[in-house]
């Protein structure tokens, strides 16, 4: 991206044009999409940058992403939720979004500002912000909502079956003992194999309702991914492990 005391009006109008493309998001108001893409190397006075918006940006962002997370696992506790929060919308994240977009490609730069080829994460991450909180401002919560959804949205669920798939079986434990009352009992359905190459087919089971079972290579693998197909199914997703 060309400093911007080198652009003409025609470039920059192009530039923005190019970036709502890329965004799927067309502005009201291209004034705000301009201040968010504005580096403080580039702007006039530092009110006339993007830092204001990325401090409204970051708010909006994370009350998106903690609405989805309370929804998503209403068997977790407050200090669970914000472990996730800090893993779905850290700064390393929100720079990857910015990449995904390629809003490094719009950014409008002062000439002390050397990236050397590769843009720096926080540069990316403070973008992505702002660009947020310039949706927000022009079209408000939903606008801004459907936009962090598209990227939020897949981050929560690969942070769900790595929590999952790391304590599956205490979370199946809180939510039986939250949903049945009790909590759930493994039981060995079958095995198969040579004595140094088994497998093990095991399913977890509350009352009288067993869970789909899940296959292993130990007891205690079978287990576990019998715990994550039960959470699957009470939960109504698909099942991450089916034994048939």
């Amino acid at each position: 991206m060309p400093p911007s005391d080198t652009l003409n009006g025609g470039r920059e109008r192009a530039i923005l044009d190019e970036c709502q493309i890329a965004i799927g998001y067309r502005f009201l108001k291209v004034e705000l999409l301009r201040s968010a893409l504005t580096h403080t190397s580039s702007a006039n006075t530092r009110a006339a940058s993007n830092e204001r918006l990325e401090f409204l940006g970051d708010s909006v962002l994370g009350l998106v992403t903690c609405e989805q997370l309370f929804l998503r696992f209403p068997e977790y506790q407050e200090g669970d939720l914000t472990k996730v929060k800090s893993a779905v919308v850290s700064r390393k994240t929100c720079a990857r979004f910015s990449q995904e977009i390629g809003l490094g490609d719009f950014l409008f730069l002062g000439r002390g500002v050397h990236t050397h080829g590769e843009m720096p994460l926080n540069i990316l991450a403070n973008v992505f912000e702002s660009l947020v909180a310039a949706i927000f401002l022009d079209g408000g919560w939903a606008a801004a909502r459907e936009f962090i959804l598209r990227f939020v949205t897949p981050e929560v669920e690969r942070v769900a079956r790595e929590a999952i798939s790391a304590n599956a079986k205490s979370q199946l434990q809180t939510v039986t003992q939250r949903e049945y009352g009790d909590t759930p009992r493994y039981f060995l359905l079958d095995e198969q194999g040579p004595d140094n190459n088994k497998c093990f087919k095991v399913a977890a089971q509350v009352h009288d309702e067993r869970f789909p079972a899940a296959w292993g290579h130990t007891k205690k693998e079978a287990e576990l991914k019998a715990a994550m197909n039960a959470l699957a199914h009470i939960h109504g997703d698909e099942l991450p492990y089916p034994s048939d």
